[in-house]
């Protein structure tokens, strides 16, 4: 062990040990806000009021409607360690609660001057304290609403350098409200408010239905773009799946649920700031999950594009470790594997059942038409200290259920008609709801992406042998290339061998290819510049699949016949994923009714 040459080893005072302790916990002011609120849903708080000053570091309220703290525990409740909620070693393998390990209260009141009002329900009288950077100041008996309210001001005034690593005071405030936010997603049946600086920004109805907190926090048109990935969706305690559409292997039926929305194609984001991934309810960080749903949207969205979704996985408290993480945002799972499967398959699960052809203009379709507007910033939900009992404002009194307008492509399809075909790339259709265009070439190529991979699975190799050997001169980057697929080409449908330095014989080409090409070595060199480019996105076998697909499908400029047109909306509606194809491109495009008749001055 290291010791400093000039200095003996020594005890540090308790205040230098309170403030490092309180490092690990209370990082910027948004972790304030994270661990008051995570003990206002431990003790059943129903409402919680946020308010915040210069982005939190002035002053931060945080006032609930819960249990409260017995006058006598008060004091107690500043000492490290002290919790009321679990007792032994033990207990952390079955841990129900977010919080646990009694550091919050004390790191925060180490960096802060706090003041903690509380009463039980049952108590005669409340009882408030005062503390200032972790000593005790001033205690006293009053009368005061059932619940706690904590107010901290001053956060870091003992600590000046750690001030200087925050960001500016509306960084700060965003920060608090992407903590707001998960909160209020991950508990429905608590109504949420959040003022900064006197500005209501977060306003949540408390109705239990996650559709609801999901409309007052993203407005109506993302909520009516939003999939159910099961049936229990709006109810965040069921754990059962007898009744979902998941099946998962190698787990038990009552094991695990999987429950939340996610959006549709047509809505995403450059980041994942619009993914809630929940377990139990606990708001978490998980890289192998992220990719899971990354996975699941796989051929759907754009690069670099990501969904919007709410997602949570209730299984036993004995399958995951939620104590690996100094500020709890990072678990740990059993069956990791079966769990990353599990998610992935629920996301896409919804997705084919659900997702709808994408409108012309989210902004014109009847679904946010006839939703309410979004929250305005008017009332607040309640002030700290404010009557819990008061009737939530006149714009928070949402429909009981969204409209259902959502109608899944799949289902679409099946009643189509073809009506004809514009500029020898679009079909054109009617159905249902109104007017579709298809892409010829990103349907087709969605549809033999389809037949690629399912000969794959099936281990069949059916391949075309040309009338002569073909050679091919290939550059340096396309041999690396080659050589790096050359078993997923051959079970392609390729027959290569070597020509001597970097020329090859082509003997065969997959049948699909060969139908759509003149040239097959043309077509091959082509193949081999374009999946180079892919795999940079895609997995090997994806990339190479959804470049023989687009080298093989019908392009763009091709005149079809009626019969041909009305087989490739057939084949669409058979495929798995109908909605875009491989590369992310839609395939189908939606007029609705209301737009054509607006657009004619009928509405």
């Amino acid at each position: 062990m290291a010791t400093h040459p000039n200095l003996p080893i020594r005890q540090l005072p308790p205040d230098v040990a309170a403030q490092i302790a309180a490092g690990e916990v209370v990082e910027r002011p948004a972790s304030v806000v994270k661990e008051l609120l995570e003990n206002s849903l431990d003790a059943g708080a129903a409402r919680i009021a946020i308010s915040v000053r210069q982005g939190g570091v002035a002053e931060i309220s945080v006032a609930d409607d819960g249990c409260g703290i017995p006058a006598a525990e008060v004091p107690l409740a500043f000492q490290r360690h002290a919790t009321s909620k679990l007792l032994t070693a033990a207990d952390l393998s079955t841990v129900s609660t977010l919080g646990f390990r009694g550091e919050a209260l004390p790191s925060i009141a180490a960096v802060s001057r706090l003041t903690i009002t509380t009463r039980p329900p049952d108590a005669p009288a409340g009882q408030r304290c005062e503390l200032r950077y972790g000593a005790l100041t001033a205690a006293a008996a009053l009368g005061c609403p059932a619940g706690t309210t904590i107010r901290v001001q001053e956060l870091f005034g003992n600590l000046p350098a750690r001030r200087g690593f925050l960001r500016s005071a509306a960084a700060e405030t965003a920060r608090i409200q992407e903590v707001v936010t998960r909160s209020a997603l991950a508990w429905p049946e608590v109504r949420f408010s959040l003022t900064a600086d006197g500005r209501p920004i977060v306003d949540t109805p408390g109705s239990g239905r996650l559709t609801e907190a999901i409309l007052a926090i993203y407005g109506a048109d993302i909520a009516a773009r939003m999939l159910p990935l099961s049936h229990d969706a709006d109810n965040p305690s069921a754990g059962n799946l007898s009744d979902s559409n998941l099946s998962v292997s190698n787990l038990s039926v009552g094991d695990l649920s999987i429950n939340g929305y996610a959006s549709a194609p047509e809505i995403s984001r450059h980041n994942r700031s619009g993914l809630t991934l929940l377990v139990n309810r606990r708001w978490i960080y998980d890289r192998s999950l992220h990719y899971a749903i990354d996975q699941a949207y796989h051929g759907l969205l754009p690069e670099r594009r990501y969904p919007i979704a709410v997602i949570n996985i209730a299984l036993p408290p004995q399958r995951v470790d939620v104590n690996s993480h100094p500020a709890k945002s990072e678990v740990r799972f059993r069956q990791q594997p079966n769990l990353f499967s599990a998610v992935q398959r629920a996301v896409r699960d919804a997705l084919i059942a659900h997702a709808p052809a994408q409108p012309v203009s989210r902004r014109m379709t009847p679904a946010a038409a006839d939703f309410p507007a979004a929250p305005a910033a008017g009332a607040a939900l309640s002030a700290p200290g404010a009557d819990p009992a008061a009737p939530p404002p006149e714009h928070l009194q949402l429909p009981s259920a969204l409209p259902s307008e959502i109608v899944p492509l799949r289902q679409t399809l099946e009643s189509l008609r073809v009506v004809g075909q514009i500029r020898q790339t679009y079909i054109v259709a009617e159905g249902d709801g109104g007017m579709f265009l298809i892409d010829q070439h990103a349907a087709h190529e969605c549809i033999v992406y389809d037949r690629i991979r399912k000969q794959w699975a099936d281990r069949e190799r059916i391949a075309q042998p040309l009338l002569a050997p073909a050679p091919a001169e290939l550059t340096y980057a396309q041999h690396d290339t080659l050589q790096q697929y050359s078993a997923l080409l051959t079970a392609a449908g390729y027959d290569l061998e070597p020509f001597g330095g970097n020329a090859w014989l082509l003997r065969a080409v997959p049948p699909q290819l060969a139908a759509a090409s003149s040239d097959p070595v043309q077509s091959l060199l082509e193949l081999l510049d374009a999946v180079a480019l892919e795999q940079v996105v895609m997995e090997r076998e994806d990339a190479l699949a959804a470049t023989l697909a687009c080298h093989s499908s019908v392009r763009a400029g091709k005149t079809l016949s009626y019969a041909e047109m009305t087989a490739l909306v057939s084949q669409l509606r058979e495929t798995p994923q109908p909605h875009r194809c491989p590369h992310g491109r839609p395939t189908v495009i939606h007029f609705t009714e209301y737009q054509l008749e607006r657009e004619f001055g009928r509405r």
